[in-house]
């Protein structure tokens, strides 16, 4: 791996990791379109990271309020943000316990082109219908056990590649009635656990492996990631009202159309 090579593909995990897009998917297609071998575990690791510390940076507000409502909760003093972090808690362990238990069948038997292609273009189009049937009124902080399972179990269909984390868990928060702003927030704070937690699967793997790594390429792709994660939440934030999840959709069809013409 060049400098070039680990620039781009931390460009690619830093945009596409919180886009309902799909990120295997396009790493995928850069794997295609420019005939590079896999990048290796230390690199995919130090990508994630600098997802998780963008994410966590720029919720860094919400978590601490989340933290102190938590605390407060165990003082007996139980509040909406309290609850609310007891629920995306809830929401966390299915894809924590699904992916530790389902590692290997993950990583080696789903990572077929044809199921990629299948998974981007099929919950794409379940995207496209959450944001037109939901009716876009309940908050973020509205998060009941019940919603909060569902979008749970669903986020576990993002460990097959080509489906999306943040677009399945935005499609079940819309289909459940939460307005656009709330599903995304959802799905981001969701995200830390789940990022973090596969980022220590593959940190565990790492200790064990004993390969060499190029601590140039591992900043550089964690600098890189960072810095695309954050302001790809900071614009998708700002504007999602504005221009909902159409353009995705599209786009995801588009990529669709493109990894099946590469298959071929």
């Amino acid at each position: 791996m060049d400098y070039f090579q680990a620039i781009l593909l931390a460009i690619i995990q830093g945009l596409t990791e919180f886009l309902p897009i799909s990120s295997s998917a396009h790493l995928i297609l850069a794997f295609k379109l420019f005939g590079w071998p896999d990048q290796g575990l230390a690199f995919d690791t130090a990508v994630h990271l600098g997802s998780l510390f963008a994410v966590m940076w720029y919720f860094r507000v919400d978590l601490v309020d989340l933290v102190s409502a938590s605390y407060q909760h165990m003082r007996g003093q139980p509040s909406d943000n309290s609850r609310f972090a007891i629920h995306l808690l809830i929401a966390s362990l299915p894809i924590i316990l699904t992916g530790f238990v389902m590692k290997n069948i993950l990583e080696n038997e789903l990572r077929d082109m044809d199921i990629i292609i299948f998974t981007t273009v099929l919950f794409g189009l379940f995207l496209y219908v959450a944001d037109r049937l939901g009716n876009r009124q309940k908050l973020s902080v509205s998060l009941n056990w019940a919603d909060a399972l569902i979008i749970g179990f669903a986020q576990c269909f993002a460990l097959i590649p080509g489906t999306s984390r943040s677009g399945v868990t935005m499609t079940l928060a819309l289909l459940l009635g939460y307005t656009r702003e709330s599903a995304t927030r959802i799905s981001f704070l969701l995200s830390i656990p789940a990022i973090a937690g596969a980022a220590s699967l593959k940190s565990y793997d790492l200790i064990n492996a004993s390969v060499s790594v190029n601590l140039g390429h591992l900043g550089i792709g964690m600098l890189v990631s960072f810095l695309c994660a954050y302001n790809c939440i900071f614009l998708f934030v700002g504007f999602i009202n504005k221009i909902g999840f159409t353009p995705f959709v599209l786009y995801r069809l588009a990529l669709g159309a493109g990894l099946f013409w590469l298959a071929r």
